[in-house]
This record gives C-alpha cells, structure tokens and sequence, in this order.
C-alpha cells in the first residue's frame, strides 16, 4: 500500500486530509499544534503528528516511513514551513506535490506592505485603533507599534498557549480576540464597530481565510485596509488539482 506524507496547516490540508481517507493509502498528516491535529480526519490507516518540525526533523520522518509522495498544504504565508519541506524531500530523494491557493484581488484604497514589519512602521505613522488578523506569529513585531497595548486587538486562534503569548507581550486582555475563523462580513463587521477600530491588518488568504469578507466589512463601516502582501516562489497544484492527482495514481 502506498504512503502519503502531508504537511497540513491549511484548510486545503484538512480537505485533501478527508478526501485521501477514501483510498487505499496509508496517510501520515503532520501539523505544527494539537489544535490542528485536532480537526483532522480520524481513521485506521491515518497517522497524525503534531509539533513544528525544522528540516532536518522532516528529513527523518521522510525516510522513517517510506512515502512515495510528500504534500506540502501549509498556509501561504508559511514560507519557511514550506522551503524546509521543499529542501527535506530534495535531502531523501521524494516527491513533492505543492498546493497553492487562488488569492483574492485587495479592494481598491488597500494598502500593500511587504511584510509585518513594515506594516508595523505604517502603523506608527497612523492614527486610530487597528484589529490585526494577521495571526499570532507576528505580533512580537507589532508591539513596535506605538501605544500598541491601547491601539492594537489582535485576532486569535483560541489556544491557551497563543493567549499566554499575547498577554506576556503586553496586549490587553480586553483587547484580545481569541476565535476560530473564518468569519462572516457581518461579524467582522460588528467586531470593527465593537472595538472602534478604524484600521483593519490582514494577510491576502483567499476564500479559505475569509479575506474576501474582511474586506467587505471593512468597506461597510469605512475601516482603512493594510494588506500584507503573499510570499513569492509559493506557485503549485490546486485543491482540486491534487484530488486530480491522487485519483489516477492510488
């Protein structure tokens, strides 16, 4: 029986996760926290494992159990997730399937910024509250931000781990916003009225990351958009591609 290695960080991960459950393959699905361990599919020829990995970590886990292919599913932005699995199965001499994800166009008025830090800077050059929906990996470089405990609400995940960090960097309490996304335009909406934010900071994450909907409730309350622009180099298969895929070859 053939062996499947994915590296599932991202809704696409879960749902090619679920649709490989209907094959005869014995499929091993790698995530960074137990949270996202905790919505895969459950089944007698699925293995999770949870925890990040460095290349090295995945060159071992690559040639411990014998794939015959390697997906990387991360999210978008993971660009160091994804250039360690790129190099580990150059390493063991394995397959890579990459998925990538069909970004949606920012609204006209968003602002682009390369990267968080520089949205960092804009920020400071900036009046009024801002809800970041970026993550949680970055906001160690938002605190740059001036007055970043009084401005900034951050969104996110609600894992106690995430939730200890945001505190032990400063962010208020009343200022963090510990959900499970995506959410609705009139969530989102209620959330920028809610907390007064004039500002709304988020990655371009496509349909799967509700960018569409963000942007949406942003123009309904009249919030200005600060669009961290995605990677370079993150070009593969779609969804539906990699179904495509898997089809003919198990």
């Amino acid at each position: 029986m053939k062996r499947v290695l994915l590296f599932a960080g991202a809704t696409e991960g879960r749902e090619l996760a679920e649709f490989l459950t209907g094959f005869p393959v014995e499929l091993t699905v790698s995530t960074a926290t137990e949270y996202g361990a905790s919505l895969l599919p459950r089944g007698e020829r699925v293995t999770c494992l949870s925890g990040r990995l460095d290349q090295g970590e995945m060159e071992g886990v690559i040639r411990q159990g014998g794939y015959r292919w390697v997906v990387d599913a991360t999210h978008p932005y993971a660009t160091q997730a994804g250039e360690n699995i790129r190099r580990a199965c150059e390493a063991v001499g394995v397959p890579l399937l990459r998925l990538s994800r069909q970004l949606d166009r920012p609204m006209e008025g968003a602002i682009a910024v390369p990267d968080a830090q520089a949205a960092a800077q804009l920020l400071n050059q900036m009046e009024g509250k801002a809800l970041l929906t970026t993550g949680s990996k970055e906001l160690p470089i938002f605190t740059q931000v001036e007055d970043f405990a009084q401005r900034l609400y951050p969104r996110v995940l609600p894992l106690p781990a995430v939730v200890e960090e945001c505190l032990r960097l400063g962010y208020l309490p009343a200022h963090i916003i510990a959900m499970q996304g995506p959410f609705s335009q009139e969530f989102n909406a209620a959330l920028l009225r809610q907390t007064g934010c004039s500002i709304l900071v988020t990655k371009n994450t496509g349909g799967p990351g509700g960018f569409a909907e963000k942007l949406s409730a942003a123009q309904e309350v009249g919030a200005q958009v600060m669009v961290i622009s995605p990677p370079v180099g993150r070009e593969g298969m779609t969804l539906e591609e990699a179904k495509a895929f898997f089809q003919r070859k198990l």
